[in-house]
């Protein structure tokens, strides 16, 4: 079992327990310090064509007026970075004087350029010198360092305007356009992503520049968290702490783009770590904007929180990814199936009835409808959808019907006493109240357990229950901290009894709770901790049940749908990213299991969709280009055939399933 002693702890976060947020260097960009004692500010990028003045002036000031604190700007080539000037004039005429920061990839001119006229720019270190041909290099130790100093002879000059020019910098590493020498010589790993930032860091510091922020985005949630925390270490390690920029990238749209945002970006949150976000969805960028404030909101008065055990050892890497080992409970039949918890079963999603149906006390068969049932009167039969929920909780309530196979109940104890159906199990409040009660079930036992309980006399004995399942709650305002400390506790006991991560949120909209409980579960998923969701919240149970599945999709823990890996535009996008992500998501939304990129030119191209089965991606106006994985199989179609394109390429591959 790997183990980090308590320095070690704090060299990638502050607290495991107590929230503290870290405390970085600040940067200068414009009138809008970041870092040090700053708030966590907000930003979003255009979508426009930066030739189109107005254009980008108007959806700045919509972004602005949403509550952007900085607008990112992208400029391709040395035209669009000389128009940031009328861009930036027109804005202040308007009275706007938000910073602007011009995004760049490929285009050094470009990047010295705009360096000169607005008030940040951002580099890619992956593509800034280097190429993506996907090409396995071969270095020794010399060669590699002559090709540092080949790119320290091209992005020094970079350097040199920004001091003149008193401009900010982002150097920001993107997983899917790490370049062949990065990938050559680290892999295709956070641990590449940190390296390609930090050979550009250390040029900046050679050159006495330090204005700097610094971001490793990855459309994969795991990837991205581990990143960030590995460049913390790194930093740290050469007397570093520049501020850090967190995002998501290609995070899609609607509930799942927020979903899969909140469990990256909430998950480094949490720990205190992050100065400025940029939610991308592909969305027009003010939609960004408030999903941004409602993040970071949270952390408002954190400190305040109730106090949690301290941590003095870590029993688990936060830096790889490592599925905790646990026991799986018995079925208690042989002829019912899907009840497993734990092991190497995906973690079970439990929808929570207790406080629907207006005080019946009995549910009628159509309240499974809206957790992923259906029920075929004619023939007397139920199909079960890859969104169907695993267990269903009704507290007191009962079901008097049988129950789809695969489904199970979930009561108080008393009412279990009562009922004992072959499909249902006791819940019990307390662990105290399970100690003392006389009658359980012989196959499976739901047993809430709070912090308090981890140093109970009786704990220890209760985790060698081979019918037992931790249920863990939590009333703290730093919940997830809380909770994880009780899943380390269980590490560090190396006690194997699985555990379902329970969590209520009384107060929160629909909105809230997308992103709550993806950052709360999310942050617990993302290290490999939890056997299933439980969640509990003045919302219909459907929205409950598709946050769950999409928390686990997001996470990679459990996969029941299409993953869609879609950039959020700019104005390098060559098609309307959001009409064109519709038309394929109408198509292939029942694809499970698949994942299609969905990229509007080529700068986020193969390499940005990473590990993508299918890639849509626009090479031309008008012009598309499809890829198998990282190849291309067609290029320049028309636009208004590539979708079917698209189609046919998936069936081709035996990829494709028929819509039942």
């Amino acid at each position: 079992m790997s183990v980090l002693t308590g320095s070690e702890i704090k060299n990638y976060c502050e607290s495991l327990t107590a929230y503290k947020r870290r405390k970085s260097s600040v940067v200068t960009i414009g009138d809008v310090p970041m870092g040090g004692d700053y708030p966590i500010r907000i930003q979003s990028m255009t979508t426009t064509d930066t030739m189109d003045t107005m254009g980008t002036v108007e959806q700045s000031i919509r972004m602005i007026d949403a509550g952007c604190d900085y607008v990112r700007i992208t400029a391709p080539s040395l035209k669009e970075a000389e128009n940031l000037q009328n861009i930036k004039n027109e804005l202040r005429k308007r009275g706007y004087n938000t910073p602007l920061i011009a995004d760049i990839h490929f285009t050094p001119n470009a990047a010295e350029m705009a360096a000169r006229i607005v008030e940040k720019v951002r580099v890619n270190p992956g593509n800034y010198a280097d190429k993506k041909k996907f090409e396995q290099l071969n270095y020794t130790d010399d060669s590699y360092d002559v090709e540092i100093d080949r790119i320290r002879q091209r992005f020094e000059p970079l350097i040199k305007i920004c001091k003149e020019y008193g401009t900010a910098m982002r150097i920001g590493a993107n997983h899917g356009s790490l370049s062949d020498r990065i990938m050559s010589r680290y892999g295709d790993t956070p641990l590449g992503m940190v390296e390609s930032a930090m050979e550009f860091l250390r040029i900046c510091e050679e050159n006495d520049y330090r204005q700097i922020v610094l971001s490793m985005k990855a459309s994969n949630p795991i990837v991205m968290v581990q990143a960030y925390r590995l460049l913390i270490i790194k930093m740290n390690e050469e007397g570093m702490n520049y501020p850090l920029h967190l995002g998501v990238t290609e995070a899609g749209e609607g509930e799942d783009g927020r979903i899969k945002s909140a469990a990256g970006i909430g998950t480094l949150l949490e720990d205190g770590i992050g100065d400025t976000i940029r939610v991308s969805l592909t969305e027009d960028p003010e939609f960004e904007v408030p999903v941004a404030r409602m993040l970071v909101s949270r952390y408002t008065g954190r400190e305040k929180h109730a106090p949690i055990p301290p941590v003095t050892q870590l029993p688990y890497s936060p830096v790889e990814y490592k599925k905790h080992e646990t026991r799986e409970t018995p079925s208690p039949s042989p002829h019912i199936w899907g009840l497993g918890i734990g092991g190497k079963n995906h973690p079970r999603i439990i929808a929570d009835f207790s406080s629907v149906g207006n005080g019946l006390k009995s549910f009628p068969t159509s309240v499974l409808f809206s957790i992923g049932y259906s029920f075929n009167a004619n023939t007397g039969n139920w199909k079960i959808n890859d969104q169907a929920a695993d267990y269903i909780y009704t507290g007191d309530n009962t079901i008097d019907f049988p129950l789809p196979q695969g489904l199970s109940a979930i009561y108080n104890i008393s009412t279990w006493k009562e009922k004992k159906q072959d499909t249902s199990y006791p819940y019990f409040s307390h662990i105290e109240e399970y100690i003392h009660s006389k009658e359980k079930s012989g196959a499976l036992n739901f047993v809430s357990l709070k912090i308090g309980d981890i140093k109970s006399p009786s704990f220890a004995e209760l985790n060698k229950d081979a019918t037992l399942v931790w249920v863990i709650e939590t009333a703290n305002l730093h919940g997830m901290a809380e909770q994880r400390r009780i899943f380390i506790e269980l590490l560090e006991k190396e006690y194997n009894t699985p555990v379902i991560i329970k969590r209520e949120y009384d107060n929160a909209t629909a909105d809230e709770l997308r992103l709550y409980a993806a950052t709360d579960a999310g942050a617990l998923l993302i290290d490999g901790m939890g056997e299933g969701l439980w969640f509990k919240a003045p919302v219909a149970p459907s929205i409950l049940n598709s946050i769950g599945f999409g928390i686990l999709q997001a996470t990679r823990t459990r996969i029941s749908k299409t993953e869609y890996i879609s950039c959020p535009s700019c104005g390098r996008t060559l098609f309307n990213l959001q009409s064109v992500t519709a038309r394929i998501h109408e198509r292939t939304a029942h694809l499970k299991g698949v994942k299609i990129g969905i990229m509007g030119c080529v700068v986020n191209g193969p390499g940005e969709m990473a590990d993508a089965d299918y890639g849509y991606v626009g090479t031309g106006v008008g012009k598309i280009t499809l890829y198998k994985g990282k190849q291309v199989v067609q290029r320049n179609i028309p636009s208004e055939q590539a979708v079917d394109a698209l189609i046919t390429l998936i069936k081709d591959n035996g990829d494709w399933v028929s819509e039942e």
